[in-house]
This record gives C-alpha cells, sequence and structure tokens, in this order.
C-alpha cells in the first residue's frame, strides 16, 4: 500500500487554518478584540514568513497561558459551525486535484498537521480524506489543561507517519509527502517522494540542493464546486479515539502573532 501525506496550512489551505478561524472565536468570548486584531495582521505575516523551530516551540509553550480551561465541548462547536463557512474559499485547488489524482491511483490520502484535531477532524472529514495526524491537547474534565498529549510537529509528524504506515502496512519509500516548510523535513525525508509546495526559503534552498520536486499553488477555490470528485471511505483516526481534542495549536498560532510584530521589523 502507498500513501499520500498532506501538510494543510500553505499546502491544502492558502493560509493558517487556526488563525482563519480567530473571527469565530472573537465572536463566542475566546479571545480578546485586540488578540483579534493581531491576529489578522500575522496572517498575512505567516503567508510571507512562515514560523520556525524556535517560534514553534514558545507558540507550544505559551498556548497553555490561553486554552486552560476552556471548555472542549464549546469550541468543537464553534469549529463544527463555521469550518465549511471560513475554509471552504480557501482550500487550493491543485491540493484538491492531487488528492484525486493519488485516491484514483489507489493510494491513501492523509493530512499531517500540527493544527488541532478539532480543525483537521472535520476538515479531512469535509474532504474525504482517508486518515489524518494533528496535535492531541490534554484533556480533563471536558477541559484544555494547556498541556499536550502529542504534539504533531518537526520530527513528531514523521514519528507519527511511520506509525501509521506500520498499522496499515504502508510502503514509505513509494509514497508520496507534500509540504511548504523547512520545519516538516522529517515528514518530506520519511517518503520516497517528496514534493515541496509554495516553499519557504530554508525549504526551497535544500529542495533546489537535493533535487526535489517543486509546486506551486495559486488558486483557491469553493470545496462546494468540488466535493463531487473527493468521495472516499469516512474518514478514520490514527489513534482510534472517539472524542475530539483541544484547542492548543489554536492559542499557540494566535499568541505567535502578538509576538510577529517585533520579529519582522528588521
Amino acid at each position: 500500500m502507498e500513501a499520500a501525506f498532506f501538510d494543510l496550512d500553505k499546502t491544502i489551505v492558502a493560509r493558517s487554518s487556526p488563525l482563519a478561524l480567530g473571527r469565530s472565536f472573537f465572536k463566542e468570548g475566546l479571545i480578546s478584540r485586540s488578540f483579534l486584531m493581531k491576529s489578522l495582521y500575522a496572517q498575512l505575516m505567516f503567508q510571507l514568513m512562515g514560523a520556525d523551530e524556535e517560534k514553534m516551540e514558545r507558540m507550544r509553550v505559551e498556548a497553555a497561558k490561553l486554552t486552560a480551561g476552556w471548555e472542549q465541548e464549546k469550541v468543537r462547536t464553534v469549529v463544527t459551525e463555521v469550518l465549511e463557512e471560513v475554509m471552504s474559499p480557501l482550500i487550493y485547488a491543485e491540493a484538491l486535484e492531487l488528492m484525486h489524482d493519488h485516491r484514483a491511483a489507489g493510494r491513501v490520502v492523509c493530512i499531517v498537521s500540527s493544527s488541532p484535531e478539532e480543525v483537521v477532524e472535520p476538515l479531512a472529514k469535509l474532504l474525504y480524506v482517508d486518515r489524518y495526524i494533528a496535535t492531541r491537547p490534554k484533556i480533563v474534565d471536558g477541559k484544555y489543561t494547556g498541556e499536550l498529549d502529542f504534539y504533531a510537529y518537526g520530527p513528531y509528524k514523521a514519528e507519527a507517519m511511520r506509525g501509521l504506515a506500520e498499522e496499515m502496512g504502508m510502503d514509505l519509500e513509494r509514497s508520496f509527502a507534500y509540504s511548504d516548510s523547512v520545519t516538516d523535513l522529517p515528514m518530506l525525508e520519511a517518503v520516497g517522494n517528496p514534493v515541496v509546495v509554495n516553499p519557504d526559503k530554508g525549504l526551497r534552498k535544500l529542495a533546489a540542493e537535493r533535487g526535489w520536486a517543486v509546486e506551486f499553488f495559486r488558486n483557491p477555490v469553493s470545496i462546494r464546486d468540488r466535493l463531487p470528485r473527493l468521495r472516499a471511505p469516512e474518514v478514520s483516526r490514527t489513534n482510534g479515539a472517539a472524542a475530539a481534542a483541544g484547542l492548543a495549536g489554536v492559542a499557540a498560532a494566535l499568541w505567535w502573532v502578538s509576538r510577529r510584530r517585533g520579529d519582522v521589523t528588521h
């Protein structure tokens, strides 16, 4: 069995998926107006510059300060209600076509994202993706603790991919992976067919050195226009659990917003 692994933000989705949901979290009282304004500013910065390993680690740590005490069900409800409206116009047509082609070739299609499961899971269902790997925050008594059970980032993405390959009998050497960020180098190196999409500066340089394929996705489209071509078996979860996980990834992305002004002035 072969697979095609897709990063989410700037590979399937034209911008950061957690940041794109910022307005909805503001309306529900989860974040303040000033924080929302900073998040809107940071969407452009994320689009242009991405986030390196140091910033991602800072995001992970600071997420605890924002998400601790949030109610899981409230967050799940917000995401589910607005996901199609907010995310549908942001999906790259090129990514949808690739998913269709890989599925037609008999490959398992899998999203691999550091975004939280309650964002990735419903989007995976919307796209009829076979499997997904995402960040899983820790939940106690229905509330986020600010800690993570699993952080789908960097080498941990590759570890989860290898675990899924062992579970399903996948041949990673014959499989494909798509990502835009140099922080996903372990994910790309885990397969025999890495493809660089809308690469940041670091990944563009590595791709040139290694002779990897480079693609540029430019055409976001509405999912509604493409859904008939995407039908496939219902999405299943990498860990088989029934409950959706928390929003530490959203908090991390939003915290990053508040720090970007200082990072980009030079």
